[in-house]
């Protein structure tokens, strides 16, 4: 047995294992990196560790410990009462505004696990207060992530136009932009009717929250937002004041801009940034941050780092590689086609988007110059199929979803994901192949 092979098969017993038994998957894939790669590939310990994703994990832990303190100290209540207010109490309106301003941070240059990782914790905190169905939240999220991901000035849309024009293939970076927001946005709204949307537009119609309705409070008038009327904590519809911002608030506000501004205009790396704010907030307010470390969704960073720990050991021994070039042998150009976009799908699902476009086009250009299948309609397909499982939990975006999901519903939301992310695995190549690969 090849070394490639042990590697697929020691990758599905990692999950058959911890889905049957209460072994930590996690801690399992780690073990499995370090046996496979000492025993078969015959790496040393410093080689396994290499393939740590030390970025994933800062990410994880500064963007975590970051909004934990600013859930503590009630700055996430704030905006999310001030988005409630600006989209005048309609709850089913709410994941959309989150959609659209992912889409827009990633459509304008924004890296997509840096957008998401700054919209996540606040739509999560959301889902939190009304009731929302995280699945719901998170995934729109992400989809609109993917969704503004590929226009010709963001970085998934560079990097597969700039592929695609070294190899001379043709291209239409317009079409590839708007196949892929219209297929995000189509994806999204399906995702809104299967987790509760229906729901949430008969919340919104039938008891609307008062917004800015004013009540009186001694001789003062004060306005104040009443919540929904089955909030999380279970309450009867009370208004809530609309208190001034204190010092913690401000303080953290200032944090949470200087965080969107440092990753979006100035390209710093987010975890770094995100611990640095959350740091500098821990100084100025230690009472408020004290708890905020046992926040971090621990379990989470370990499920997710040993994965890709594991999933970078493939990558060391060739897996991948083997995987394409067996298909680019296939005889039949659109089953091979279909197989290419599958691989794309399943890999993307456990590393990086990024890595996987500038890895798989290049792959397939002899498959493309034979002219028997569109290089248009191909790099499309790719593109998608590869983009839209970041909703697996274990791709950076899914793991932000996952690690500033509710309390208590982590596990769930995780079980979700995988559920989702793998289903796209399946869907998406089979969806993208009938509407980009066939028809040309």
């Amino acid at each position: 047995m090849s070394i490639q092979l042990v590697t697929v098969v020691a990758l599905a017993l990692v999950f058959l294992i911890a889905t049957v038994l209460p072994v930590h998957m996690g801690a399992l894939a780690f073990v499995a990196a370090f046996v496979i790669g000492t025993v078969f590939a015959g790496e040393s310990t410093d080689d396994i560790v290499s393939g740590f994703p030390g970025d994933l994990f800062v990410i994880l832990v500064g963007v975590t410990l970051l909004f934990a303190i600013a859930k503590g100290n009630g700055t996430v209540d704030r905006l999310v009462h001030l988005v409630v207010r600006a989209v005048g109490g309609r709850i089913a309106l709410i994941p959309w505004v989150m959609f659209v301003v992912t889409a827009a941070l990633t459509a304008v240059g924004a890296v997509v696990p840096a957008a998401v990782a700054i919209i996540a914790p606040i739509g999560m905190g959301f889902a939190r207060r009304y009731s929302i169905n995280p699945m719901l939240m998170g995934l729109l999220i992400i989809n609109g992530a993917s969704a503004g991901g590929f226009s010709p000035i963001s970085i998934f849309g560079s990097i597969v136009n700039g592929v695609v024009a070294r190899d001379n293939l043709p291209s239409d970076p317009g079409l590839l932009f708007a196949s892929s927001f219209v297929f995000n946005l189509v994806l999204s709204v399906v995702v809104f009717f299967v987790f509760g949307g229906r729901e949430l537009i008969r919340r919104s119609s039938t008891a609307r929250p008062k917004v800015a309705a004013l009540a009186h409070s001694g001789s003062s008038t004060v306005t104040t937002l009443t919540g929904d009327p089955t909030p999380s904590s279970g309450g009867t519809d009370e208004p809530e004041e609309r208190l001034p911002l204190t010092r913690n608030h401000v303080f953290t506000l200032i944090g949470l801009a200087a965080l969107a501004v440092g990753a979006l205009v100035f390209k710093l790396d987010v975890g770094f940034t995100a611990l640095t704010v959350a740091t500098v907030l821990s100084l100025v307010s230690p009472g408020s941050a004290k708890a905020a470390v046992g926040e971090v969704a621990w379990p989470t960073v370990l499920l997710i780092c040993g994965i890709v720990t594991f999933v970078s050991l493939m990558e060391r021994v060739g897996t991948i590689d083997w995987l394409g070039n067996l298909v680019t042998r296939i005889g039949s150009p659109l089953l091979a086609a279909i197989l290419i976009c599958a691989i794309g799908a399943v890999v993307s699902a456990f590393a990086s988007t990024t890595g996987i476009l500038g890895a798989l086009i290049p792959l397939a250009v002899p498959f493309l110059l034979a002219g028997e299948v569109g290089a248009v309609g191909m790099i499309i397909a790719l593109a998608i199929s590869s983009s839209v499982v970041d909703s697996s939990p274990f791709s950076t975006s899914g793991a932000l979803v996952v690690a500033n999901a509710p309390a208590g519903q982590n596990d769930k939301v995780f079980r979700g994901l995988m559920i989702w992310g793998f289903s796209m695995c399946a869907i998406a190549p089979i969806a993208t192949w009938l509407l980009f690969i066939l028809p040309g």
